[in-house]
């Protein structure tokens, strides 16, 4: 299945401004399910481009620009091949099958922070809202991410949210709403509670049943990893457990490290005019 991507970014300014550098994670990530057939990359005004990889692996575009501008146009047009089937079979190691297990000592080592989680949580109230989840130990592994990853949204209802930065799990929780980040980055904490390895991603969702023609948005999700099956996306948000239709851009231990677009200008506060983003996601 090949997706075409469209995703602008405009920034206006009620007059020019000094255009800072600008960090874009635009670029889908190519995997063994998901192959990157076409990407191009276009900034107005015109910019000096460097490309490289983070400590993740994303590509990362520093966008440096030499003149003053009113208008800041960052733009990508990408075509991906997919793979990834809707109903995935997982080859989870047989000593993971079972909750709790243990990661081999090299596993935990590289996985490092990604255990961690990334919130306070000092009375412990999100450990013990994670581990309600365990109605038995041992339980099936699997199963036990499935039902957390499904059971947030009786907790917490998706709204869209367009205030910048994520929502903490407890504020969240508290809200009992958010938008897709903090739904994910709930998750993510949940299950670092429970000592798995989870990492933040964000890009894009094709939507075949989208009310508008656009047929997908920028969204954000995570992933587990479990022993030989490897990394497995869960979307919370959609109560979906697999890859399908989810088209990764870049990965991270925390939702602030994987934006799109990041960047400022040096001038006034009342400079700034305001912004746009469109986003097309639609199948060839």
């Amino acid at each position: 299945m090949k997706f075409r991507i469209r995703h602008s970014t405009t920034y206006r300014y009620h007059r020019p401004v000094t255009l800072g550098p600008h960090r874009l994670l635009l670029t889908p990530r190519g995997d063994h399910d998901l192959r990157v057939l076409e990407s191009e990359l276009d900034c107005v005004p015109t910019t000096d481009l460097v490309w490289a990889q983070d400590v993740f692996g994303n590509v990362v575009v520093t966008a440096r620009f030499t003149e003053p501008a009113s208008e800041l146009v960052i733009a990508v047009d990408s075509l991906v091949e997919q793979s990834a089937p809707e109903w995935p079979v997982f080859r989870i190691a047989p000593t993971a099958h079972a909750y709790p297990f243990r990661y081999s000592d090299d596993e935990a080592a590289d996985l490092g922070a990604l255990l961690l989680p990334t919130h306070a949580d000092e009375d412990g109230a999100l450990a013990r809202w994670a581990e309600g989840f365990v109605l038995s130990s041992p339980t099936d592994t699997l199963s036990l991410l499935k039902d957390i990853n499904a059971g947030i949204t009786a907790a917490v209802a998706y709204r869209t949210r367009d205030e910048e930065g994520t929502q903490a799990p407890l504020e969240t929780l508290s809200a009992g709403s958010g938008s897709c980040r903090d739904i994910a980055a709930l998750f993510i904490d949940a299950v670092r509670h429970l000592r798995f390895g989870a990492r933040a991603v964000s890009g894009y969702l094709f939507d075949p049943d989208a009310a508008s023609d656009d047929g997908g948005s920028t969204h954000a999700w995570a992933e587990v990893y479990l022993p030989c099956a490897g990394w497995i996306a869960f979307d919370p948000t959609h109560q979906r457990v697999g890859s399908a239709n989810l088209i990764a851009v870049a990965v991270g231990r925390c939702n602030g490290q994987i934006m799109p677009v990041t960047g400022g200008y040096t001038g006034d506060v009342g400079d700034f005019a305001g912004m746009e983003v469109s986003v097309t996601v639609k199948q060839e």
